[in-house]
C-alpha cells in the first residue's frame, strides 16, 4: 500500500425493501478493507448509500399513498440504521435524490453528449422492472421469458430512448480487464465476464420517456425523457466524493481502490461503468471485489421460502460482533456461502465463546491470581504475519480470519502444554518458577494483543476489549465474558437429555 489515500465503495441498494444479508455482506467486506487501510496509515473515504429513483420506487410509494420523495425520505433510514448496527465505518452516505448528485449526473450526461457517446434511438424488446434492465431476445428465450432473479415475466416494450455507446469501448474494456488494469476478483468472475462480452458490449438505453418513467433525474434539454437508473446510480461513486465541482477532493481519492459488489451486478460495473469513465476521461477503479450469495442449508434465501435471515434476526440475541464474525469467516469472501442456525451457534459457542472468549478470560484470571493483575513486559509476539497479510492483500478475508484462529488455537495449546497453574504451585520450591510463570503469562498477553490487532478490521469492538484488557500492563479487576454461551436455536449440550429443547 503506497497510496496515501484509499477509497472503498459499496453498491447502492434500492430502498423499496428492507436491508438483507446481501447488503450486510457489501458493507462488512468494504469495512474490513477500510479498517485495514487505516491500520496501514491511509486516509480513507468509504462510501455507502441508496438508489432512490426508478419505477419500482414510484410504484411502492403509490401503493402506500405517498409521493416518491416522502417514501424514500422514510425508507432510506433502514439502511443507515443497519450500517450503524453493524458498526460499519462509512464516511460518506449518498442518496441519489441529493441535490448535488442530481446536478452532477446532469453534468455527466452533458459531458457524454459532448463526447459523442449519447444518441437517440428506438427500442423494442424485453425489459425486467425488478432488475431495471433491458434484456436481449436470446436472454429472454434462454430464461423462458421469465427473469430468474425475480421470477416475473419480462415485459415487451417499444419506446424512444437515448442510448450510450457502450459498444465503442468494448476493446478498451476487454484490454483493461485482461491486463488487470481494472482487476476483477475472483479470477473466475473475470473469466465469466470476458466470456459474456466476447462478441462485444451492446449499446445501452440510458433514458426512458417520462410517461413510462416519471421518477428520476430529468434529461438536460429534453423534458420528455428521464435518465434511466443505471447511469444515475453508477455515477454516485464519483459524485459522492465531489465530482465534478470539488476537484481537489475527488482527485485525491479517485480511482477507487476497491469497489465491493454482488455477483448479480458485475455486468453493469464491469461493462457500463468503465465505459462511462472512459468517455469522461477518468481512471478506472483498481479492483472490483465480487462476492456471492448466501444460501440457507444449501437453498437460496428468500422470504417466500421462509428461510431468510437478516441482521435483525441475529444481532439482538448475539450482538453485531458475532454477526460480523460468522459472515466474514464462514462465508467465503469471493464465493457463495451458507447459513444455518446450527452452523451459527456452533461457531458462536465453539469458536467465539470457547476458543477466543475462554482464552482471554483464562489468561486475564491467571494474571490476576498469580501476579496481582500486573502483566509486566509483554513481549512482541513472534507469530508470522505473512500469511495473514497475504490473505488480506488478496481479498480473501475469510482466510485471514483462519490465520487469526490458528494463533488463537496455538495459544490455547501452548497453555495446556506448559500448565502455568502447575508452575505457580511450584513457586515455593523452585526459585526459577516465578520468572518462568511471568514469562508464560507475558507471552500469552503479548499474543492476545497481536490477535486484537489482527481482529480489528473484522471485530473492532472485540479487538478494543482485548486491547484494553492487556495493553496497559495491568488487568482490570472486573472481567466480563466476551461471548457468554447461548443456545437459542440448538440444544445446549450441557442440558439433560430429558429437558425440552429451547427454540
Amino acid at each position: 500500500m503506497t497510496k496515501k489515500h484509499a477509497y472503498i465503495t459499496t453498491a447502492i441498494p434500492y430502498v423499496n425493501g428492507l436491508p438483507h444479508v446481501g447488503h450486510a455482506m457489501d458493507y462488512m467486506l468494504a469495512d474490513v478493507w477500510a479498517r485495514y487501510s487505516r491500520q496501514n496509515g491511509r486516509e480513507v473515504r468509504f462510501q455507502a448509500g441508496v438508489d432512490e429513483h426508478g419505477n419500482k420506487i414510484a410504484a411502492k410509494a403509490a401503493s402506500q399513498n405517498q409521493t416518491p420523495q416522502e417514501y424514500v425520505d422514510q425508507t432510506h433510514v433502514n439502511f443507515k440504521n443497519m450500517i450503524a448496527e453493524l458498526n460499519i465505518s462509512v464516511t460518506d452516505f449518498i442518496r441519489t435524490t441529493d441535490a448535488h448528485h442530481v446536478a452532477a449526473v446532469q453534468y455527466i450526461w452533458q459531458k457524454l453528449v459532448e463526447a459523442g457517446c449519447i444518441y437517440k434511438g428506438s427500442y423494442e424488446g424485453w425489459y425486467c422492472q425488478g432488475c431495471e434492465a433491458f434484456v436481449t431476445d436470446k436472454e429472454a428465450a434462454d430464461n423462458n421469458g421469465v427473469c430468474p432473479d425475480h421470477q416475473t415475466p419480462y415485459q415487451r416494450l417499444s419506446e424512444e430512448n437515448y442510448y450510450f455507446k457502450t459498444s465503442a469501448f468494448s476493446d478498451n474494456i476487454r484490454q483493461a480487464i485482461e491486463s488487470n488494469k481494472m482487476r476483477i476478483v475472483p479470477e473466475f468472475r473475470k473469466k465469466e465476464f470476458l466470456e459474456l462480452m466476447k462478441d462485444g458490449l451492446k449499446d445501452v438505453s440510458v433514458s426512458r420517456p417520462r410517461k413510462n418513467l416519471s421518477w428520476g433525474v430529468p434529461v438536460p434539454g429534453d423534458d420528455n425523457q428521464v435518465m434511466y437508473v443505471w447511469l444515475d446510480a453508477l455515477s454516485n461513486y464519483i459524485t459522492v466524493i465531489g465530482y465534478p465541482d470539488r476537484p481537489e477532493e475527488w482527485q485525491s481519492f479517485w480511482p477507487a481502490d476497491v469497489q465491493v459488489i454482488g455477483k448479480d451486478i458485475l455486468r453493469f460495473h464491469a461493462g457500463i461503468w468503465p465505459a462511462m469513465l472512459m468517455a469522461l476521461d477518468l481512471p478506472l477503479p483498481k479492483v472490483l471485489l465480487v462476492h456471492g450469495f448466501i444460501n440457507s442449508g444449501g437453498m437460496k434465501m428468500a422470504k417466500s421460502l421462509g428461510n431468510g435471515v437478516g441482521p435483525a434476526d441475529i444481532i439482538p440475541d448475539y450482538g453485531a460482533e458475532a454477526f460480523r464474525y460468522y459472515f466474514l469467516r464462514h462465508v467465503p469472501t469471493q464465493d457463495d456461502g451458507d447459513f444455518t442456525w446450527e452452523k451459527f451457534e456452533a461457531a458462536y459457542n465453539g469458536e467465539l465463546g470457547n476458543d477466543l472468549g475462554n482464552l482471554v478470560q483464562r489468561v486475564a484470571k491467571m494474571v490476576q491470581s498469580y501476579q496481582a493483575g500486573v502483566i509486566g513486559d509483554a513481549p512482541q509476539s513472534e507469530h508470522d504475519m505473512g500469511p495473514y497479510r497475504q490473505a488480506m492483500e488478496s481479498y480473501m478475508f475469510d482466510q485471514a480470519m483462519d490465520e487469526i484462529w490458528l494463533i488463537v488455537r496455538s495459544l490455547n495449546q501452548y497453555i495446556e502444554r506448559v500448565q502455568p497453574w502447575q508452575v505457580a504451585k511450584n513457586r515455593d520450591k523452585d526459585p526459577e518458577a516465578e520468572s518462568h510463570l511471568s514469562e508464560i503469562l507475558a507471552h500469552a498477553c503479548g499474543t492476545l494483543l497481536q490477535v486484537s490487532d489482527m481482529l480489528r478490521p473484522f471485530m473492532p469492538q472485540t479487538a478494543d476489549k482485548i486491547h484494553d484488557m492487556f495493553a496497559s500492563g495491568v488487568v482490570p479487576s472486573e472481567l466480563t465474558p466476551l461471548f457468554p454461551r447461548k443456545y437459542i436455536h440448538t440444544l445446549d449440550p450441557r442440558a439433560s437429555k430429558t429437558e425440552p429443547q429451547v427454540k
